[in-house]
């Protein structure tokens, strides 16, 4: 067998992290050959920097919150946080950022294992180090984001924290400035804040979580600031410099700060810069245009699949990418020619659009799936919003004393359908699938009645939405 038969594949598989891997799975399942290509660890971003590391730093954060706001309970949880245990908990969740489980699985559902940087070479051609690897029917892109930085002269000899120090620290600074608004600035916040740190939260715009219905940002920016952050709207960051450890940030006002660490939570930007987009005619750096099969604009080969695309930079969404592309390359390789529009077949990302769920994991949650009212008015859906305080419901009275919070629904006034739900309070996380449902299936509101949610929990919010909406 000589060396270019040897590394013949089907399918070519760019990052191993949990797109990466969900490709495998699904082309492997299909019986076709597969190469995956890793620089860092099997498991990627989410594994050892993200998801899990963040959501394990926050778990006891939520959970003495909520403990906090009971009566017999509250008593017991005034201390502060054992934080060396908390991150000794996180160090566990990301493997102390070793692989071995990972790689073990990748093994497992036969596909093969090549670690070094891959780059494309040419259409259909990977190289990693000494290998070319040359796939026959695709070779999919899935090496996902890094964090942006801004243009600051000197950021550099500042060695600011990006999301990745923030998830990995090993011990809780005296002192943290957090420069963002959005997701990981406010997770981070929250975390850090509770674990022994003076957040001081810089946000450029005019308030938190601007990609939700305003509310939401509005009643975080309140608990944290409840907590002991400082939270700080329409400020910007004119200069940072480092001397003797110690982080002086000056802000467009004029005014200094001092920190110990200092975190920029800015945006994202796509790991493509050094993949060998050139050789294949594309822009080395940007963002993959891909069509609803995850397919890249212009090919018949390359697939574009998770962050990298820009269509919606979320693990649980990247996954479900990848399932499609998966489907969508096995379809394709065994001759089936996929029509370009087929919504929610098992070879489009129809999801994408308009029914993308997140879930913020501060204190307060914040959830929301489909559009907002802006989002959906802006798309020319003739709307109506429908608001409830979520202590309306008996189950939130039993979830915590004095519970604060509050729901939304977007409601498609000629469909009777929902275009978006937006929830905001402890626990709320548990209710956002219930509303993915609804939206990406788009449910009558009428059938939605039928519904009938478990009294008391949380869930009957539901059914205060729906008399929300018949009453006014």
């Amino acid at each position: 067998m000589t060396e270019t038969e040897t590394n013949l594949y089907d399918v070519v598989v760019l990052g191993a992290g949990p797109v990466g891997e969900n490709v495998a799975d699904r082309t492997r399942a299909a019986g076709l050959t597969t190469a995956v290509v890793e620089s860092e660890l099997v498991g990627g971003e989410c594994s050892y920097w993200a998801c899990m590391p963040s959501k394990a730093l926050l778990r006891p954060v939520i959970a003495r919150a909520d403990a906090r706001r009971l009566p017999g309970l509250r008593d017991a949880v005034q201390g502060p946080l054992d934080t060396a245990a908390v991150l000794a908990r996180r160090n566990w969740f990301t493997g102390d950022w070793t692989d071995d489980g990972q790689v073990d699985w990748i093994k497992s559902i036969g596909a093969d294992l090549y670690r070094g940087h891959g780059r494309l070479t040419g259409p259909r051609t990977v190289t990693v180090g000494d290998k070319v690897l040359t796939a026959r029917h695709a070779v999919v892109v899935a090496t996902g984001t890094r964090a942006a930085l801004p243009d600051l002269p000197g950021l550099a000899e500042v060695r600011p924290w990006t999301s990745r120090e923030a998830t990995s620290a090993q011990s809780a600074p005296g002192r943290l400035v957090v420069v963002g608004g959005g997701v990981v600035a406010t997770e981070m916040a929250t975390a850090w804040q509770a674990l022994g740190s003076q957040v001081t939260l810089l946000v450029r715009g005019k308030g938190l979580l601007d990609r939700m219905e305003p509310f939401a940002g509005e009643l975080v920016a309140e608990a944290l600031a409840e907590a002991g952050a400082d939270v700080r709207t329409g400020t910007s960051v004119a200069s940072v410099t480092r001397s003797d450890g110690t982080v002086v940030v000056v802000t467009d006002t004029g005014e200094r700060i001092e920190a110990d660490e200092i975190l920029f939570a800015v945006g994202r930007a796509p790991r493509t810069d050094d993949i060998g987009l050139d050789t294949v005619g594309l822009a080395p750096g940007s963002w993959l245009t891909v069509d609803d099969s995850l397919r890249v604009t212009g090919t018949d080969w390359l697939y574009g699949v998770g962050d990298v695309n820009h269509r919606a930079l979320l693990t649980h969404q990247g996954k479900y990418q990848a399932r499609i592309a998966g489907a969508a390359i096995a379809a394709r390789a065994a001759g089936t020619d996929l029509p370009e529009s087929d919504p929610w077949s098992a070879h489009a990302a129809t999801a994408d659009h308009e029914s993308v769920p997140q879930v913020v994991f501060t204190d307060p949650e914040a959830a929301a799936v489909g559009l907002s009212l802006a989002e959906a008015e802006q798309a020319g859906h003739r709307v109506r919003a429908v608001d409830v305080d979520m202590s309306s419901v008996a189950g939130a009275g039993l979830y915590a004393e004095g519970y604060k919070g509050r729901a939304r629904m977007v409601v498609d006034l000629e469909r009777e359908i929902l275009r978006g739900v937006t929830f905001v309070g402890p626990g709320v996380g548990e209710l956002i699938h219930s509303a993915t449902i609804a939206v990406a299936g788009q449910v009558p509101l009428a059938r939605l009645w039928h519904a009938v949610p478990s009294y008391p929990t949380l869930s009957e919010v539901w059914l205060r939405l729906l008399e929300a909406y018949r009453d006014n």
